[in-house]
């Protein structure tokens, strides 16, 4: 829903038929979908979803804590910068690792299930037919605003978390405990949301617009200004938030008790008989 959302404007390239249905609202959205293409349509693209998950997550999130330390030089106390710039790492280090995944995955949401105007078929045709016809470099299609979005959403995402959840426990408002991680995940959803909404949108119109449709990305946000207006820029917030939230909700939760399991394995294992 946050893609069809997000490309609903557009009047150029093959994009036009799928275009012609109207969507409003995420609800509206949905149901649209489902009356005009059928309930999968509402999972198109999970299988370059879930490769993208799986290289995109494992980089930035695996390697947040790693990278903080670097920065702060195995300080115990990180301040805002170190976190900011550890974010930005791990952020452009997975763009680049997981770029084709990302560009297979916001064209396949992009694309009307009904009718003739679907590209791709599977994702396997998708990889093979964006390499065909656009070249090796079609794959990483956009990764400069990727990079920009992802680096915006892992500093916001990581640095609110972390900012949140410092905060309730200091206040004793809250123990470090599953109510905390939920509060801090779900705050920090919204928070990534505000700040990365505009390069999102830039993102996916871009990765989704037709070869030579726009030179460049900041040449598709000067379009979309000129055409749409500011408001473009937030096209897709609720659905944004939706799927920002409950997916920071889960990965904060489960890195979390993850975490804890493992670091109670390690005392385990550590400790004298």
């Amino acid at each position: 829903a946050k893609v069809r959302l997000q490309i609903q404007g557009e009047r150029q390239g093959p994009m036009q038929a799928a275009a012609s249905a109207q969507y409003r609202g995420v609800l509206g959205t949905i149901l649209t979908m489902v009356r005009t293409e059928g309930p999968r349509s509402l999972y198109s693209g999970l299988v370059a979803g879930l490769q993208r998950q799986m290289s995109f997550a494992s980089v930035r999130i695996g390697l947040y804590d790693s990278v903080k330390q670097f920065y702060t030089k195995g300080s115990e106390h990180a301040g805002i910068g170190s976190r900011l710039l550890a974010g930005s790492t791990t952020g452009a280090l997975a763009v680049a690792v997981a770029q084709p995944t990302d560009v297979v995955k916001v064209r396949f949401q992009a694309q009307a299930r009904a009718g003739a105007g679907r590209r791709y078929q599977s994702t396997v045709e998708a990889y093979k037919t964006i390499a065909r016809e656009e070249g090796f470099r079609g794959l990483w299609k956009g990764t400069s605003p990727n990079v920009a979005r992802n680096a915006i959403v892992n500093c916001a995402e990581l640095v609110t978390y972390d900012l949140i959840k410092d905060t309730l426990l200091k206040a004793h408002l809250m123990t470090d405990d599953l109510p905390c991680h939920f509060t801090s995940a779900f705050g920090a959803g919204f928070c990534t949301t505000v700040i990365a909404s505009p390069v999102d949108v830039v993102k996916t119109r871009y990765m989704n617009s037709a070869l030579g449709q726009y030179s460049s990305a900041g040449h598709c946000a000067l379009t979309m200004l000129q055409k749409e207006g500011p408001q473009a820029f937030y096209k897709g917030f609720m659905p944004s938030f939706l799927r920002l939230g409950s997916w920071n909700v889960v990965m904060f939760v489960t890195y979390e008790q993850l975490k804890r399991a493992l670091m109670a394995a390690r005392a385990s294992r550590e400790a004298p008989f």
